[in-house]
């Protein structure tokens, strides 16, 4: 493998961020340059402005959402700028307007972060019209202009998309792959000596969120993307394969979660974990190559040595069996012994994957079995969701409320200061405000942070830099940059994006250093305004939802336990029903854990029962490793029980604490009651295999950690 800071380069180079941000500065300084060209900036501004207005909607997804959502948008730019163009010469009506347009815009994120984005262009294009005032023939004219841009970028867009129709596919898949590589590398780190759990764990969490975000823009770009969903090309079905393989790869690492602790006491001495840990890098070396080779179209190869190592931990095992002393208890070596065979099953899966590039292999992969269309949300465009949203019980309402209050007092902070770009007051509110507290501190920062070292940097090089033509590469670098790095690393776009609109103004010759002192000033009013207002307005606090999300994890792990037990004691067994379990508890996991680090950045008086929560969080990622690793005894393992009966009535009363617990939640009594669990009892008579053992010891620990959680959803009175 190639060496690292190299092959992460590549990697960048390769994705779809890059191509974001070339696509964008493409189609934004395109047209001014041709109009320059013929000697009309002016006007090439104007389309480039249309162009960078709706390329806020191109995020990835299905090619129709994206070419729908840019329509609508090109619409609504046309629309505003001639309302607004018609009506800004008088402040009074513009103040009236901007409160009326922030507040609609503003509630379109109930329908998703596209729509939302809808509500922001075209709210960005109506800060920029602001001070525009022109004679009503001009206006009609630059609201052509704009909406020429507008459809230049979305013909772009479409064009490259139909160029390259899976490059985008490939891309996200790519990314997702990355992401559970890393979440392997923290895996991996258990079995070093010395480790720290505490951090370990923090680490797991969050990679476990960031692993189910990408998933979650693969299925929307697959599962919405009619060419693949039909499974219709050779291309579209190895794609799809890939994806699926690597969700149930995810759920084989998910499950690999042991008493580390007790293996370290145990095992320390002979060395062999720091064994599993090589192995387990090498495997997530090999991901990261697979993931390398599906944007760069090349071969992916297992790690070096890979199989080789498994063949001596496979012999340290059978060693330490032969010479077996009190210090290794018979389930310590089960436990490494199912470790390995786990990264066995890793491994052969990684092959199965790596064979999928041969194109004759391709050709030979057959319809997928599960029903996709149910792996994918929705949302309808209705106004009976609208109008059951307009009430203070609403988080976006407030958030919009919010929205077009600090708006107002950003248009009145404006117009009271003698800036000549006081628009900005009103960009930054617009960039900063978000729904929650926590993310529009988040945000703040990042651009408070990313608006000053650009400036410097601007600022810099305008003093020392003053050919022209080296200034337009800067400018192209820096704009594609900016692009590239929006959706990635906010405060890094800021960073790159500050200078090259300081060496914009500098070439159309209105000075350096007030513009980034103005900036400057700016930035800090509109940031100290929008802050003030997420803190002080209505504003939404994660404990708010605390207990929903709390309910919503303990049921997704509940059905998920459900499904895995119909493989151990009923014979019909649905895939599409026990993939969907595994995936709603991803999805729970991933939505608990980003409010529990989102509740950090609030005020210590609005972060309420973070010792349990943390808990929580902790046995409910257990209590799902735990139910993977059950699922895989069964399907992976080929484990045969002979006492199943005897493990129903544990499964059963595991059911019985994981509904119990839900309804805690929803209590508001003091009273503890005293569930009792259940032991196995052997009525069969006969002698328990290893694997009747390993199986009723997993129902076991299942149902202790039930007990534990429906006991501390006992002590949480939200």
């Amino acid at each position: 493998m190639l060496h690292r800071p190299i092959r992460d380069t590549q990697d960048f180079l390769l994705s779809n961020y890059f191509a974001e941000g070339l696509r964008i500065t493409f189609g934004v300084l395109c047209p001014s340059l041709v109009m320059a060209h013929f000697g009309m900036l002016q006007y090439g501004m104007t389309l480039s402005l249309g162009a960078l207005c709706v390329s806020i909607v191109d995020s990835p997804g299905p090619i129709h959402h994206r070419r729908n959502a840019m329509f609508v948008t090109t619409a609504l730019l046309f629309l505003v700028t001639i309302i607004v163009g018609l009506t800004n010469k008088s402040d009074l009506f513009t103040g009236v307007l901007l409160v009326v347009f922030s507040f609609v815009f503003s509630m379109l994120f109930l329908y998703g972060n596209r729509a939302a984005s809808i509500g922001t262009s075209v709210l960005l294009i109506m800060i920029l019209s602001i001070d525009d005032v022109r004679p009503w023939q001009e206006v009609i004219f630059y609201s052509m202009l704009v909406f020429i841009g507008s459809i230049w970028y979305t013909s772009l867009s479409y064009l490259i998309y139909r160029l390259r129709p899976y490059r985008l596919a490939q891309q996200t898949l790519s990314d997702s792959i990355h992401e559970v590589a890393d979440f392997l590398r923290a895996k991996a780190k258990f079995y070093s000596q010395n480790t720290n759990y505490d951090k370990n764990y923090a680490d797991l969490l969050q990679l476990q969120v960031d692993v189910h975000q990408k998933q979650d823009e693969v299925r929307e770009v697959l599962f919405k993307t009619r060419e693949i969903v039909r499974e219709s090309t050779p291309q579209g079905r190895f794609l799809l394969i890939v994806f699926t393989d690597m969700v149930d790869l995810f759920e084989q690492v998910m499950s690999t979660y042991y008493n580390y602790k007790q293996l370290h006491e145990q095992f320390d001495s002979v060395g062999i974990l720091s064994h599993y840990e090589e192995a387990i890098n090498k495997i997530a070396d090999s991901l990261d190559d697979i993931a390398f080779a599906l944007k760069s179209g090349g071969t992916p190869h297992l790690a070096g040595n890979l199989e080789k190592d498994l063949e001596k931990l496979r012999q340290e095992i059978s060693d330490l069996e032969q010479h077996k002393n009190k210090e290794y208890n018979t389930l310590g070596i089960i436990a490494l012994k199912n470790i390995e065979v786990n990264i066995e099953n890793i491994v052969a899966r990684i092959k199965t994957i790596n064979k999928y590039f041969n194109k004759k292999e391709q050709r030979k992969i057959k319809k997928g079995e599960v029903d996709v269309g149910k792996f994918v949300n929705s949302q309808e465009i209705n106004t009976k969701l609208l109008l059951n949203n307009l009430t203070f019980s609403s988080s976006t309402f407030r958030h919009s409320v919010r929205v077009a209050i600090v708006m107002l007092v950003g248009f009145v902070a404006a117009r009271s200061l003698d800036f000549a770009h006081s628009y900005w007051i009103l960009l930054t509110i617009l960039v900063i405000s978000k729904p929650g507290f926590s993310l529009t501190k988040e945000r703040n920062y990042h651009r408070i942070i990313g608006t000053i070292l650009g400036a410097f940097i601007g600022m810099g090089i305008l003093h020392y830099i003053h050919d022209k033509n080296t200034l337009f590469i800067i400018l192209i670098l820096f704009m594609i940059a900016g692009y590239s790095f929006q959706r990635k690393n906010y405060v890094v776009s800021v960073i790159f994006m500050t200078p090259y609109i300081l060496i914009i103004f500098d070439f159309l010759g209105m000075g350096t250093m007030s513009i980034a002192t103005e900036r400057i000033y700016d930035t800090l009013i509109g940031s100290g305004i929008a802050f003030i207002g997420s803190y002080s307005l209505f504003p939404n606090w994660e404990h708010e939802k605390l207990k929903e999300a709390m309910a919503d994890m303990i049921k997704s792990n509940q059905w998920y336990f459900k499904e895995v037990t119909k493989l151990y004691f009923e014979k019909g067994f649905d895939l599409t029903n026990y993939k969907l379990a595994r995936k709603e508890v991803y999805v729970t996991t991933s939505n608990l854990a980003s409010m529990f680090q989102r509740m950090f950045s609030e005020p210590k008086s609005k972060q309420v029962y973070m010792k349990e929560l943390h808990q929580f969080t902790v046995l409910n990622h257990l209590l799902s490793s735990y139910i993977a690793s059950l699922s895989l005894y069964i399907k992976e393992h080929n484990f045969v029980c002979v006492s199943y009966q005897d493990i129903k009535p544990i499964a059963e009363n595991t059911n019985y604490l994981l509904e119990n617990a839900g309804e805690n939640l929803n209590k508001q009594n003091d009273e503890l009651s005293n569930v009792p669990l259940i032991r196995l009892k052997n009525t069969s008579g006969l002698e328990l295999s290893d694997a009747d053992v390993v199986i009723a010891e997993q129902f076991d620990l299942i149902q202790k950690v039930s007990y534990d959680i429906f006991k501390l959803t006992e002590k949480i009175k939200i």
